[in-house]
């Protein structure tokens, strides 16, 4: 595998070259003139005839449209060139610039919705009668829902305006303290490791170098939960006194919202996810016993396992196990690639231009944050990826996951923006199918030998996207329970996070030996437009299950429908795509038929582990 200084850096010049660049400076001003545009169009209420509201509620939509995609555009290029160097302040301050370039346009939205809410039953009347609209109807539908949960425009322009300096600031303070922390790794040598590095180390074979990383981790982390947990009680404090003005019965019910789930969705997954939890307990002792322990600690979740358990008797006296493979960075990309091929050849090309153009920035390096995520530039219809590639399978997945997200930008990006934006749920399903692509391909070719590490990486992928997720919905839940009353304290916050994972992983793991900072380490946490940032991971997770098992029998039609379900999550919610593809999710049948493969994968796997 190429060194980490050696692994490819996206290129943003198709974007824009700099902030100085002429092409930037002119989108900036183009937003303040399409916005003021806008707010001029929404100087009246739409009128009470049809025939002469309907010009008029075109032009809205199709101003939102243009002012959304510069908005968008800009700060996403902000944002990727923050997040590759959080040192870099001329970034930073372009981000500062935005959202206060972006306040007139978050007031012309506060008012549009009005403008639609208050002009309901002609809207309706309108979505009827007017077939051209019908496109936007969800669109137009969710916008006025949308409407009952805002506050009067001054209000919400004062919200806005205050977020920069409330909420959104606390989140970049943790980014900025979490990608340049850093501890001292070896005393002779000097060398010190950032957080990122050490947590890359949970995926060493050597359990005395987990072992030591995982201490050096919450070393550092106990060094800043001071900064830290001001932080998270900053971002749940400022969501809290916000959205309860909003009309929001509980965060809970915003992020059902904001995921186009029903309560019935959620309820039905969440009971599928905890009736799950023996099956990953009976995962992790089989894991500990092939490792020669008597019970996992939290950094031996992701240690790489024996693979030499052949199907042929599993002799203990085999082989030791060889060293983990390190995936160079041109197998991946070939690897990614031919296996999208064999789903959608248009996946695997869209792949493979990715990966030659320079749109992924691989390598981890200090101030860079760690994670993995991807962004979309809708004015030039490109996406660019950001991880941090160590050359292990679980990378090399890392990348698929994030290239399903570009995919999905890449199905969508001819619609207009009021057909193309999809909640958090049915993004995280686009993700995990490509990742579920990759994995299952790389099943099908390996030795068998190599078949029990794929097995274990499955389950070990699967135990972090329900068991691990369940107990960051458990903690978040009762951060927001108790912050409502005051502000929590580093140790409160460690000691929720202690009793969720306990809660999840029960005795899979020593409760002596948990990660009581994972509060600290998850940037999901401190946003403060999104709350339970967890949970569609889960759904993503199983809902691509369910998708991947019912197209991989219909091999001549399984991209066309796997892209129209694509094409329905940026105009529908995320009960009436999963009717598209013929599943009704709102019936805990459904989420069992995604744990049924995972248990079924848990069996193959213990019954491996059981002839040690």
């Amino acid at each position: 595998m190429k060194a980490g200084s050696e692994l490819p850096r996206w290129d943003l010049k198709s974007i824009y070259p700099s902030f100085d660049d002429a092409s930037y400076i002119r989108d900036k001003e183009l937003l303040s003139r399409e916005t003021q545009r806008f707010i001029d169009l929404l100087g009246e209420p739409l009128p009470l005839d049809k025939e002469a509201a309907l010009p008029l509620l075109r032009a809205m939509l199709d101003a939102c449209e243009k002012t959304g995609d510069l908005a968008e555009n800009l700060r996403a290029y902000a944002e990727a060139v923050y997040t590759c160097d959080t040192s870099d302040l001329q970034a930073l301050n372009e981000i500062n610039a935005l959202e206060t370039l972006v306040l007139p346009l978050n007031r012309a939205l506060v008012l549009f919705r009005k403008h639609l809410a208050e002009r309901e039953s002609l809207i309706h009347s309108l979505l009827k009668e007017k077939a051209e609209l019908g496109a936007q109807g969800f669109f137009i539908r969710e916008a006025m829902q949308k409407a009952k949960y805002q506050m009067e425009e001054e209000l919400e322009d004062l919200a806005n305006d205050l977020c920069r300096s409330g909420g959104d600031a606390w989140s970049r303070l943790r980014e900025a303290i979490s990608s340049s922390l850093s501890v001292l790794w070896d005393k002779e040598s000097g060398e010190k490791k950032t957080v990122n590095a050490l947590r890359e180390l949970a995926f060493h074979p050597e359990r005395s170098v987990r072992e030591k990383a995982y201490k050096a981790e919450l070393e550092a982390w106990a060094s800043m939960e001071t900064p830290l947990a001001a932080c998270l009680n900053g971002v749940k404090g400022w969501a809290l006194s916000v959205d309860a003005r909003r009309r929001w019965a509980s965060p809970l019910e915003k992020s059902f919202f904001q995921s186009r789930i029903t309560p019935k969705t959620f309820t039905a997954l969440k009971s599928a996810m905890e009736n799950s939890l023996p099956v990953f307990r009976r995962y992790l002792k089989s894991k500990a016993k092939l490792l020669g322990l008597e019970s996992l600690a939290f950094y031996d979740l992701f240690a790489p396992v024996n693979p030499a358990l052949s199907a042929a008797g599993d002799n203990p006296s085999d082989a030791a196990s060889p060293k983990t493979k390190k995936w160079s960075w041109e197998e991946t990309g070939e690897l990614i690639a031919r296996c999208f091929d064999s789903f959608d050849k248009g996946m695997g090309t869209f792949a493979r231009h990715a990966f030659a153009f320079s749109w992924i920035d691989a390598g981890g390096r200090k101030g860079k944050v760690g994670g993995a995520y991807c962004t979309d530039f809708p004015l030039t219809g490109e996406s660019r990826i950001l991880c941090n590639f160590e050359g292990s399978f679980d990378s090399v997945c890392t990348v698929a996951h994030e290239l399903g997200h570009a995919w999905h930008h890449e199905v969508l990006k001819d619609l207009p923006r009021t057909q193309n934006q999809y909640p958090m749920t049915l993004a995280e399903t686009a993700s995990i199918f490509a990742e579920t692509i990759v994995f299952e391909a790389a099943l099908g070719e390996s030795e068998e030998a190599e078949k029990i590490r794929l097995i274990e990486g499955s389950l070990k992928d699967s135990c972090q996207v329900i068991c691990d997720i369940l107990s960051r919905f458990y903690f978040e839940k009762e951060v927001f329970a108790r912050r409502s009353r005051g502000e929590l304290s580093p140790a409160e916050l460690c000691a929720i996070m202690t009793e969720a994972q306990k809660a999840s992983y029960g005795d899979g793991l020593d409760e002596k030996l948990l990660h009581p900072y994972m509060w600290a380490a998850k940037s999901h946490y401190y946003s403060a437009s999104l709350g339970f940032y967890n949970y569609p991971y889960a759904f993503g997770q199983l809902f691509s299950l369910a998708l991947y098992a019912a197209f991989k029998n219909e091999k001549a039609e399984s991209a066309g429908r796997y892209r129209d379900v694509l094409r329905a999550t940026g105009s529908s919610s995320a009960e009436e795509t999963a009717r598209l593809a013929g599943f009704n999710i709102e019936e805990a049948a459904f989420w069992e038929q995604g744990m049924a493969l995972i248990a079924s994968r848990e069996a193959e796997f213990s019954r491996r582990a059981q002839r040690r």
